[in-house]
């Protein structure tokens, strides 16, 4: 029996469009052009990966989101199989990080130091579709490895939110936190070490649950009220500026070592000072990101008409060595590139004309004569910087005419077997 075929795409991707399509070529192209501004190198890796770094306990949820590749030909035996590993090997990768951290491993004496890498391609993550949100969708990572102070954070916010600017994007806020002051603050509260991810992960929702949302699911996971108490109320107190480093500083004491501090407070006011576009920079002590591979600072850059974020990243000095035995200092930064194209497409954005856009539309049967007549002009125009496009008259010609004005042609030229002489 024939299997019917299916038109639409597998749950989860999508078709793309011109209309899209020429916004994601213009913006991939403008985050190239933007980047390399800042001295970002571009380089790739591929889209599979090997099964023990894809699952090497840094990616967090996302390892339960990967989409696993069988074994091939002889070393795929199924029936002898005790558990998973025994026929997988492979995946398809779910960010661009971990294969920059096997890239570099690998190449480093090839790179210079410090590597300023660009990378742009799609990833997989088997993930229940929503908006903005698919299982194959592109990224834009930029990261700094090798450079061990607070230049790397520095220059990333900058070239970020640079790019994000000459899109025309406006008043959207980095916020930016340490993964040491979210340690130092949980220290100072009460709470052991050990429990540190598990409190963490409530303190992700205090955005979208509220503070006494958080306290409440903290007790019922059996810790005390005093403890909680004075968790909350170091969130409460702390302003979302510099000064709210300072205090921190100030009152966790011990906790907090005075190098992450200075540090935090460094890049917010270098950043405020050297900014290319209109965004606010906030200190945000509630932020933490999931990926258990950071290290030090995190940021996120969030926008309201989104009512999320559309890019983010942090330090994440362990990753690398767990590939060489050698820690590396490494720093990046993510754009939401879809979550960010569809921002423009709903604004109705539309990409700057690049030079004039003319059509040729040719008469039914016209005379060969006739076509390479069209075709020699059209020649010509494409030598002079012009998008040209020659295509055969339909019946409804004013609905033709109609599309191409709406697609850009300012220039539309009937064609006929007894004027093309005179074109």
């Amino acid at each position: 029996m024939v299997m019917a075929l299916k038109k639409k795409p597998v749950t989860g991707m999508k078709d793309i469009l011109p209309r899209e399509m020429e916004i994601r070529d213009y913006v991939i192209q403008m985050i190239k052009d933007t980047y390399k501004t800042y001295g970002f190198m571009s380089m790739e890796t591929p889209c599979v990966e090997h099964i023990e770094n894809l699952c090497s306990k840094q990616g967090g949820d996302n390892e339960k989101l990967i989409f696993k590749i069988l074994k091939r030909g002889e070393k795929l035996k199924i029936k002898e199989a005790q558990e998973e590993m025994d026929v997988v090997d492979g995946g398809l990768r779910y960010d661009l990080t971990v294969p920059l951290a096997r890239y570099y491993s690998n190449h480093s004496n090839e790179l210079p130091s410090p590597f300023k890498a660009l990378q742009i391609g799609n990833v997989w993550r088997a993930d229940r579709p929503q908006k903005g949100r698919f299982r194959q969708f592109v990224q834009c990572d930029i990261d700094i490895l090798g450079e061990a102070g607070n230049l790397a954070e520095i220059e990333l916010i900058l070239a970020t939110t640079a790019m994000l600017g000459k899109m025309g994007f406006e008043n959207f806020t980095v916020c930016i936190n340490d993964r040491n002051i979210l340690k130092a603050m949980a220290a100072y509260s009460g709470f052991a070490e050990k429990d540190y991810d598990e409190v963490f992960i409530i303190l992700d929702k205090m955005d979208k649950i509220g503070p006494e949302a958080v306290a409440q699911e903290l007790m019922e996971l059996g810790y005390t009220r005093e403890n909680v108490d004075t968790y909350l109320r170091l969130f409460d107190e702390t302003p979302g500026d510099v000064s709210g480093i300072r205090y921190l500083k100030e009152k966790l004491g011990e906790y907090l070592g005075d190098e992450t501090a200075e540090n935090m407070e460094m890049i917010m006011s270098s950043v405020e000072t050297a900014k290319e576009a209109e965004f606010k920079i906030r200190f945000t002590p509630t932020m933490v990101r999931g990926q258990s591979y950071y290290t030090g600072t995190i940021f996120e850059v969030v926008m309201d008409d989104f009512g999320g974020s559309v890019a983010g990243g942090g330090r994440y000095d362990k990753m690398i060595g767990k590939f060489t035995g050698q820690d590396t200092p490494a720093c990046g930064f993510s754009i939401g590139f879809e979550r960010i194209v569809m921002l423009l497409l709903e604004n109705g954005y539309q990409v700057p004309s690049k030079g004039e856009k003319k059509a040729y539309l040719m008469e039914k049967n016209m005379p060969k004569e006739g076509v390479l007549k069209v075709l020699s002009l059209a020649k010509e125009d494409r030598k002079a910087g012009k998008q040209v496009l020659v295509a055969n008259m339909k019946k409804n010609k004013k609905f033709q005419k109609e599309q191409l004005t709406e697609e850009g042609y300012d220039t539309i030229i009937d064609c006929y077997a007894d004027s093309v002489d005179r074109l």
